[in-house]
């Protein structure tokens, strides 16, 4: 049975897909060098292939010896932040090794490729819920990087005959049972809020409440990590019809206010909180249209409240307060 390559597999997003994939009756191949991501994370019945994507070699004998079908490419440097400190690295190793893995892939006959990619590529949207007609205007050199994959791929299409699909996260968060948001440091306010309620932090800092928002705090689409997988599926399935792109989130935004009174709600913690200044390059709501995917692929999210994905991540957070414990602060 032909298999599913999946670079990144061993991180937040990109587990839990394995996991989604296998269910189904899928083979995988995981690939990934635990740089982001964590070997206990990997499914068990998933082969498992240590490797880099800066090393072609090691990409090239991945495909010799499992020739997948098909790949879905979660690896990736994916701080907006850092981007902006540090942008050689994302305009550089971001592009280079999702490069060098679809020339691979492209080499070795696959016709069948998902790209994880990003709602960063609508800075200044002039319409919410933003769709994919929206103009591209990518906010960071993460987002230009993940814009040039994109490109790419459509290149691919013309050329080799690659048949791809661009799915372009919003805030993924939650967790199944087992699988859960472990990132060193933590950047994502859900994980961050539940960590002061755990008592690893004193307080959760809100940067700025004087946007135009219904609190002044920003208003952000979280979609929970499990509807994101499902996605990947749908679209790999629907593949052989065509080349497509999607925006994934639930259509629907909370402020980092609400979040943050959910969480306390779940948590039965006080969360204190810290008013911050705000940052540089944040936009006040930032919401997804979902609607493409929904009516092409009849995909919609099976968590779409709130509630259910903070105490989703909660109820991980407490059975693993290390996160998978293979690191040090």
């Amino acid at each position: 049975m032909p298999c599913i390559l999946v670079t990144g597999g061993a991180g937040y997003i990109g587990s839990v897909a394995v996991a989604e994939l296998i269910t189904a009756g899928h083979q995988v191949v995981v690939f990934d060098n635990l740089s982001l991501g964590h070997r206990a994370a990997v499914h068990p019945d998933a082969i498992f292939v240590e490797g880099d994507l800066a090393n072609r070699a090691q990409i090239e004998a991945a495909f010799a010896a499992h020739k997948p079908s098909a790949v879905l490419h979660f690896a990736s440097r994916s701080q907006v932040g850092e981007s902006m400190q540090q942008p050689f690295k994302y305009l550089g190793n971001n592009v280079i090794e999702g490069l060098n893995l679809i020339e691979v892939a492209v080499a070795a006959g696959v016709r069948q490729f998902i790209l994880s990619s990003t709602a960063n590529l609508y800075d200044r949207p002039e319409k919410i819920p933003i769709t994919e007609s929206e103009a591209l205007i990518p906010g960071s050199p993460y987002g230009e990087a993940k814009h040039y994959l994109e490109r790419t791929l459509h290149w691919m299409e013309r050329i080799h005959g690659l048949r791809y699909a661009v799915l372009r996260y919003f805030n993924a968060a939650g967790a199944t049972k087992t699988l859960g948001e472990d990132h060193q440091p933590e950047t994502h306010l859900i994980p961050l809020v539940l960590q002061v309620a755990l008592g690893q932090r004193p307080h959760i800092t809100v940067f700025g409440d004087s946007y135009e928002t219904r609190d002044g705090t920003c208003v952000r689409d979280y979609i929970h990590v499990t509807d994101l997988a499902r996605a990947h599926l749908l679209a790999l399935q629907a593949l052989p019809q065509g080349s497509r792109t999607y925006n994934l989130g639930n259509g629907s935004g909370y402020t980092v206010r609400e979040v943050i009174d959910t969480s306390r709600r779940v948590t039965g913690h006080a969360i204190p909180l810290q008013m911050g200044v705000p940052r540089a390059g944040d936009v006040a709501t930032l919401v997804a249209g979902s609607d493409k995917i929904r009516s092409e692929l009849g995909w919609s999210p099976q968590y779409p409240e709130l509630e259910q994905i903070v105490r989703s991540a909660w109820d991980w957070h407490r059975a693993h307060p290390q996160g998978y414990g293979d690191r040090t602060a």
